[in-house]
């Protein structure tokens, strides 16, 4: 591929979208009415809030759906409504981000990490041999990679224990067909502003077991007032749980549920434009020297906002210079090697809160994972100039490292 070295890219990898019009004109009809507590609604209104639940709950094909004040919230929330007690161990991946140990730590339970394949997945032998350690697995489809899901289920089926999805970045994504958060017990979402649907911060959470559900209607403040909901079990449910279940408030308001349900319609004509992103930048760098690309199975409908690709092997002096390179021709590229956590980047021996051993096999793809944003601000003409930008600097540097 013929590459002009003096290209660069001048796009912003953290500038989303406008929010579309009809959202902002519903957040707007929102504080005119001063209402924006999810339970301060008109008589005979639903509210926004209920309204994006059982919309929600009907994209996902979902029984139930709960709107929560951030993802991260969602994920406490699941912990929760599963009663994992303080000093519950918690399996969970090594590759994710750091609300996910968080939240398992926030509610005083141990974090177990489970090894990180070449696919970016979870490790499913490592599954194996750690399955007797604990009853539940935070399974962290980070990055939009999603695991063999049927084998994970039969080793989670086969050992009892219970699955939260944490789907922060496979939003409408699917395996054999399988809406991505609809394995589990529990699928939890967010709406953070770099996820698939922004609200600046936000979360959601399905599941089709009401008592699981009662409880996180519960946990997440509904006071007595669980009756409003549009997307929960039957309120004759709660009488169980409604006394002994804490009210850790965590709602979403009625402004951002505004903001949301014009986005959630909209969502499957977004995935395939991310899409469309994600396999411009895939084929430019496919045969790059010394460079791997993610091979995607062809049972994962995925979605493609970011993309990883691995630099295995290389060093560390190596993989800095590439992102130097890179850098300079204004392609923002973030490496999950590095010995300092930077940004949202950080890895399991960065949480210190937790008491780990080292995993040289997940350490290895660790080492090379580089990771970029697509943010559908960029063209399709603007994903493969950063394709030839990366092509270029990895195969410059790997050829300086073949002669040395």
């Amino acid at each position: 591929m013929s590459v002009d070295a003096s290209e660069v890219f001048t796009g912003n990898f953290t500038q989303q979208e406008p929010i579309p019009e009809q959202a902002i004109e519903a957040a707007v009809a929102v504080m005119r009415s001063g209402r924006l507590h999810r339970y301060n609604v008109a008589e005979g209104e639903a509210g926004e809030v209920a309204l994006l639940e059982q919309e929600f709950a009907a994209a996902m094909g979902s029984k139930y759906a709960l709107a929560l004040a951030s993802g991260g919230y969602a994920l406490g929330c699941a912990l929760r409504a599963l009663d994992v007690k303080p000093g519950d161990r918690v399996l969970t991946n090594a590759f994710t981000l750091a609300p996910v140990p968080g939240a398992i730590a926030a509610v005083g339970a141990v974090p177990v990490f489970v090894g990180v394949s070449e696919d970016l997945t979870i490790d499913l032998e490592d599954l194996v041999a750690k399955a007797d350690q604990a009853d539940v697995l935070m399974l962290s489809h980070m990055r939009g990679h999603l695991c063999d899901m049927d084998r994970l289920m039969a080793i989670c089926n086969a050992h009892s224990i219970r699955v939260i999805e944490d789907c922060a970045h496979t939003m409408g994504a699917r395996w054999n067909g399988r809406l991505s958060g609809t394995d589990g017990i529990i699928g939890c979402y967010s709406t953070q502003t770099y996820k698939h649907m922004n609200s600046g911060e936000g979360g959601l959470l399905i599941s089709d077991d009401p008592q699981v559900m009662a409880r996180a209607v519960m946990l997440s403040g509904s006071y007595m007032l669980y009756d409003r909901h549009l997307a929960a079990p039957d309120p004759a449910l709660f009488e169980g749980v409604k006394y002994n279940t804490p009210n850790v408030s965590g709602r979403m308001d009625h402004l951002r549920a505004a903001i949301l349900r014009p986005q959630l319609r909209d969502l499957n004509r977004q995935i395939d434009r991310w899409n469309e992103r994600y396999r411009m930048v895939e084929a430019g760098l496919k045969g790059t020297p010394g460079l791997t690309v993610i091979q995607r199975p062809e049972a994962e409908v995925y979605v493609g906002s970011s993309i990883q690709f691995l630099l295995l092997d290389w060093s560390d002096d190596a993989i800095n210079t590439v992102l130097q390179r890179c850098a300079a021709r204004g392609v923002e590229l973030k490496w999950f090697g590095g010995a300092e956590p930077t940004g949202f980047t950080s890895r399991y021996d960065s949480w210190r809160y937790v008491d780990s051993a080292p995993m040289p096999a997940s350490d290895r793809v660790l080492r090379g994972i580089l990771d970029m944003r697509l943010p559908l601000t960029f063209s399709v003409e603007d994903c493969a100039l950063l394709a030839r930008i990366i092509r270029q600097e990895v195969s410059v540097v790997f050829q300086q490292t073949q002669a040395d």
